[in-house]
């Protein structure tokens, strides 16, 4: 089979690349077309660089154009003799150059070969049974060659048009050189009228098929706005609002941009060509006119369509937030937030001329206790191209406040369940106006839902309140969510809890961290995909010590002091303590970890494995480090420096391997000050806090040796092992002997036993301060064993 004649039985995917590949002028679709097989069957790339082959072959092309010429004139096939009287004139440019036509045929051929294989290919894929998904053109692919298809046929339109003009001007002209003329012989003036008759006969059908072609390119608009609108442009709105808090999505507007202004641009061409089409009915009418019976109706259907775009096209990019805020969609009373929003149909005439406007609700909704506010600052602003990066049409608030009304109570609202100042949900609107060409569209955006405070304290339940909306809500109006809030599945809580520390540090949580928290939260479960978490449960439990309070205080700890350690994954984090000392006794002496205390809201610990004289392991831990302590001195400091003396006064730190079985120094060395012992710019810290004493199986805290204590004088007690620790002041009833005793683990459900290996001082009334080890009373509301829990 020729290779034109499988190209033109090609699926309608490749088809369109096809249609792609001859969008130009260079090589015209109806000269492939119609002289198909003699351009098979010549020698192309010989003629690319041997100049006399080439003339030949340029000759015999414009021969049989002629021949085409000649043939569609006797088919009376106006339009054609119109384009090859066109072609042969563009290519007679070729005169000069022979072998560069020569070499554009040749690139046409081989692109065209290209085509066919990429069907061989998907046709060999589909042979081998191979899944579909595997080879299906991306809806991104798929867009691009329809709106390439759209541009192809609003070209031929513009083509079209053209030569409807020249075809009414000659009957026009011939149809007024009738009337002037005074004809005796009736035969003649009988075969001019027939004659006249044929022509606007043709004209009509002409206008039929112009018609007929402008509802066609409609229909595809129509099809790619209802892609835009109610796919592309709903998938971009639920990532920006899972970006909003943390998710790492693709939020750039460029793409939906091109495709927006595409659209738009041959919408606007449609209006011109009928336009075009009125001004030539204006010109030559007649009975039954197809233009004077269809026009309104297409016009009509043209603007609504590019109407729906526009008022789709209008968005805010950038969601409100405050510069020292948690996150964005929390803002406060009386500080300045910023916003930006952006206009996806470019057009640069209109750069600086469409002013945007700032408000907050029209209507109060009917929530009771509903707040209403006032947007005060720069309330106006022009859509411009200079404040985008990539040069789009946007308008940057960046000096906005909110102010509350102080007028009245708001009424009595329908909703009986009041809602906390944190569950409370605003929308702020975006109004502008798209003017040009004689069409006027008012347009307006509006933001996400923001929470209002007007105090600093609520910021951390404000936030908690942004990440449930976001990570659940599919309406993003939805302002009364709230008052009947749905429960999380596990998937969606995992992944959004692993999205604040992906936000904060670069590295999310992975799946042994996330069934860690899993088994914390629901106990021992077969497959956690079922289970539930409220919203009550997440944040809103009376009492401080809700989930996410502890959950963030962890997470600010990191951001602030441990950083780096995170991202080099030396910190394990998320582990019960019964998993921690199954890990740690297979471990040498020596072995630790570190992991985030379940009780001390942002604490951070470590326990080591230590080896009996009987040769058993059992586990030591510390009190927990909180922000107190890692102010004054790097938590890798306190690794590297901890140290307990044994009953001959010789120090030993023993922290040796960083789990499973890195070397200390190897693991956290690159983080260490370049000075070390007493030139440490820590010296202060490390006497008075990482300094322990053994004695006799028994760790008692001692202050740092000096050099009188090493001639053997006393030892003073010092007051615990951290800020902490002393702030807690938990006195531990005395044993009967020195041991390590078990503790469930508070985060943890009753069913599952847990070990709890907390090492006590041997005289506790010696020593009534010291907390040296940690204990970790049970936390009111914090098991949250009241959650749902489906059966898998």
């Amino acid at each position: 089979m020729a290779q034109w004649d499988r190209l033109t039985q090609l699926p309608a995917g490749l088809q369109q690349q096809l249609l792609e590949l001859y969008d130009k002028e260079a090589l015209p679709m109806d000269v492939r077309h119609y002289l198909a097989a003699w351009i098979e069957n010549q020698e192309w790339q010989r003629a690319a660089t041997d100049y006399n082959l080439a003339v030949v072959l340029l000759q015999v092309l414009l021969d049989n154009l002629d021949i085409q010429h000649s043939r569609f004139v006797q088919e009376e096939s106006f339009l054609l003799q119109h384009n090859i009287r066109r072609y042969k004139q563009n290519f007679q440019k070729y005169l000069k150059d022979p072998c560069d036509l020569a070499s554009t045929i040749l690139w046409f051929l081989q692109k065209e070969k290209e085509i066919l294989q990429s069907a061989d290919l998907i046709k060999q894929v589909q042979l081998l049974q191979v899944e579909p998904e595997i080879m299906e053109i991306s809806s991104q692919q798929d867009l691009e060659r329809k709106m390439a298809g759209l541009r192809n046929e609003l070209q031929c339109m513009e083509h079209t048009i053209v030569c409807l003009e020249e075809q009414q001007d000659e009957f026009d002209f011939k149809f007024q050189t009738h009337k002037m003329e005074a004809v005796a012989n009736e035969a003649a003036k009988n075969a001019q009228l027939k004659n006249l008759q044929l022509l606007v006969n043709k004209l009509d059908e002409c206008r039929k098929s112009t018609l007929s072609d402008l509802n066609k390119i409609l229909d595809r608009a129509e099809d790619l706005i209802d892609v835009l609108v109610k796919k592309e442009l709903v998938e971009w709105q639920r990532r920006q609002q899972k970006s909003c808090i943390g998710a790492p999505d693709d939020v750039c507007l460029d793409q939906l941009e091109k495709w927006f202004t595409c659209v738009a641009v041959c919408l606007f061409q449609v209006r011109e060509f009928l336009s075009k089409l009125e001004e030539l009915v204006g010109k030559v009418s007649y009975e039954n006119d197809p233009v004077k019976a269809q026009k309104p109706a297409l016009q009509l259907r043209a603007d609504t369509l590019l109407n729906n775009l526009l008022k789709s096209s209008f968005v805010v990019e950038t969601q409100p937030s405050m510069p020292q805020g948690k996150g964005p969609l929390v803002l406060r009373t009386n500080v300045q937030f910023s916003a930006k929003t952006r206009l996806l149909v470019k057009f640069p005439e209109l750069n600086h001329s469409m002013k945007v406007n700032v408000s907050k609700e029209r209507e109060t909704p009917q929530i009771k206790g509903y707040r209403r506010f006032n947007v005060l600052g720069t309330k106006t602003k022009a859509l411009n191209m200079i404040e985008s990066q990539s040069g789009g049409m946007v308008a940057d608030f960046r000096h906005l406040t909110l102010k509350e009304q102080k007028s009245g109570g708001s009424g009595k609202g329908v909703s009986d369940i009041p809602l906390s100042v944190t569950e409370e949900l605003h929308i702020i609107y975006f109004d502008t106006v798209f003017e040009l060409k004689g069409l006027s569209v008012q347009l307006q955006a509006a933001s996400l839902p923001v929470v209002i405070i007007s105090n600093s304290s609520q910021q951390q339940s404000a936030w908690a309140s942004v990440l449930w909306f976001n990570m659940l809500s599919q309406d993003p109006k939805d302002i009364k969510f709230f008052a009947n809030c749905p429960a999380a599945t596990w998937p969606q809580f995992g992944e959004m809890l692993s999205w604040q520390f992906l936000s904060a540090t670069k590295l999310g949580l992975n799946d042994t961290q996330l069934e860690m928290i899993a088994y914390k939260i629901f106990g021992k479960q077969l497959n956690y995909d079922n289970c539930k978490v409220g919203w009550s449960k997440f944040s809103k439990e009376n009492g401080p010590d809700t989930f996410w309070i502890w959950y963030d205080g962890i997470l600010v700890m990191v951001k602030t002091f441990l950083e780096d350690l995170w991202r080099d994954g030396l910190i394990m984090g998320f582990v019960s303590k019964g998993k921690e000392n199954s890990l740690l006794k297979k471990k040498q002496r020596g072995t630790f970890l570190l992991r985030f205390s379940d009780s001390v809201i942002g604490g951070i610990t470590f326990s080591w494995v230590e080896i009996t004289g009987t040769g058993e392991p059992y586990v030591k831990t510390v009190q927990p480090f909180t922000k107190d302590d890692l102010k004054q001195i790097p938590f890798q400091e306190i690794i590297r420096n901890f140290q307990i003396l044994e009953a001959d006064n010789i120090p030993e730190n023993p922290l040796l391997y960083l789990y499973p079985n890195t070397p200390k120094d190897q693991a956290f060395g690159k983080y260490y000050s370049e000075k070390s012992g007493d030139d440490s710019p820590y010296i202060k810290y490390i006497k008075t806090k990482l300094m322990f004493v053994s004695k006799e199986d028994t760790l008692e805290t001692r202050p740092p040796m000096s050099s009188d204590m090493a001639q053997g004088e006393g030892l003073e007690a010092m007051n615990g092992m951290s800020g902490e620790a002393a702030e807690q002041n938990v006195n531990l009833p005395p044993l009967d002997s020195t041991m390590e005793t078990q503790q469930s683990d508070p985060m943890l459900s009753d069913l599952v036993p847990q070990e709890d290996l907390l090492l006590y001082l041997n005289n506790p009334n010696l020593f009534p301060e010291s907390s040296i080890f940690e204990y970790e009373p049970e936390m009111p509301d914090f098991t949250l064993q009241e959650l749902n829990c489906l059966s898998p």
